[in-house]
């Protein structure tokens, strides 16, 4: 019997439907998914060598063409604003043009699946009218993977790969738009959350240390074991990278991550990121209620308020970690940027001073 896919689109517009939500059989998938991943990891570099299947190769080489096509769209010039660059728009289009030619090479997908895989996949690269990135689009990746699983484009052998290869290329290029477009952070949790844009870096690369002999959480503030094992763990390449461009201390702009690096074991850093991951983002209504439900992740709770009309275009509370400010966060890259051109503060209506200008 043939699968009636469809295009996903947002359900979840209340505190009620939240609820059923999470109880609901996508939302166990999605938590399963996320658990098997991390288990799959457990002790393993980033540079440790592992199979790659065809599967696996060709979703290589479909990121490859999406970060050629951020080479190809250079930013414009914008220096009169801090906030993103609206390049990032013409980068947007081209990706969701040829998306669907990219889903082509997959090998043994359902080309019936295309127009729901392909839009997960269009949205897990930031908003294109807010030109803005947070834990809502990471989390649309990880669907598109948990689709491609489901699909047989991948197998479970492939979940080790998954995540060292695939999902942390996908982080390699989301920084690379982040540093091109200066994407803002999305909502309001910006420079105070684990990090302006990523979760799931952090759950992983915690995973990876897991019962390593020698290597402490609060290692975190030695720029030394920093450099070095940035390499092979992701945590640790992700702590690099926010002090490449952040000056002040991690307890001023990652105040969380201060906090984290204090706790014993790697084993309870992971523990505690799954749980913060499920209260957080998938537990948070400006979050969920951007996720987009298919046929293969389906919505199966009450619907909608009849009155409530965020459910078409773009009316919402931003994403992220608390209720949305309405006040833009500009990018840490523009203000790395603006703190190398002494004179150029932006001001105005609207924008606040953050604590690594």
């Amino acid at each position: 019997m043939s699968i009636a896919f469809e295009i996903p689109a947002k359900r979840v517009l209340s505190s009620t439907q939240l609820t059923a939500f999470q109880s609901s059989a996508t939302y166990n998938t999605i938590t399963s998914y996320i658990e098997v991943l991390n288990a799959s990891v457990v002790g393993v570099k980033l540079t440790d060598a592992h199979p790659e299947s065809l599967g696996i190769n060709a979703i290589l080489r479909l990121l490859d063409r999406i970060e050629q096509l951020a080479h190809e769209t250079p930013p414009v010039e914008n220096k009169a604003s801090r906030f993103g660059n609206p390049a990032f728009r013409s980068f947007y289009d081209k990706v969701q043009t040829l998306a669907p030619s990219l889903h082509a090479d997959l090998p043994g997908l359902d080309q019936n699946a295309t127009p729901e895989l392909t839009t997960y996949f269009s949205q897990a690269w930031g908003n294109r009218e807010r030109i803005d990135y947070g834990s809502g689009m990471e989390l649309n990746f990880l669907c598109w993977l948990i689709c491609l699983d489901r699909l047989q484009v991948v197998t479970a052998s492939d979940h080790t790969a998954l995540v060292t290869l695939v999902f942390w290329r996908y982080i390699q290029i989301m920084r690379v738009l982040q540093s091109t477009y200066w994407l803002e952070p999305a909502g309001s949790h910006g420079v105070w959350g684990l990090d302006d844009y990523h979760f799931l870096p952090f759950l992983f690369g915690s995973s990876q240390l897991r019962g390593h002999k020698f290597v402490r959480p609060k290692a975190i503030h030695d720029p030394e074991i920093v450099d070095e094992l940035s390499k092979d763990y992701m945590y640790f390449s992700c702590i690099k990278f926010i002090n490449s461009i952040k000056t002040a201390s991690l307890r001023w702009h990652s105040p969380m991550l201060d906090d984290i690096s204090a706790v014993k074991t790697w084993e309870k850093v992971n523990s505690g990121m799954i749980k913060m991951y499920q209260a957080e983002v998938l537990g948070k209504l400006p979050v969920m209620q951007h996720f987009l439900f298919g046929s293969i992740l389906p919505y199966e709770g009450p619907p909608p308020p009849s009155s409530d009309e965020s459910h078409h275009g773009d009316g919402h509370a931003h994403e992220g970690w608390g209720d949305c400010c309405g006040i833009p966060v500009p990018s840490a890259f523009a203000a790395a940027q603006m703190e190398r051109e002494p004179g150029k503060r932006i001001e105005g209506p609207g924008i606040r001073p953050v604590p690594f200008d």
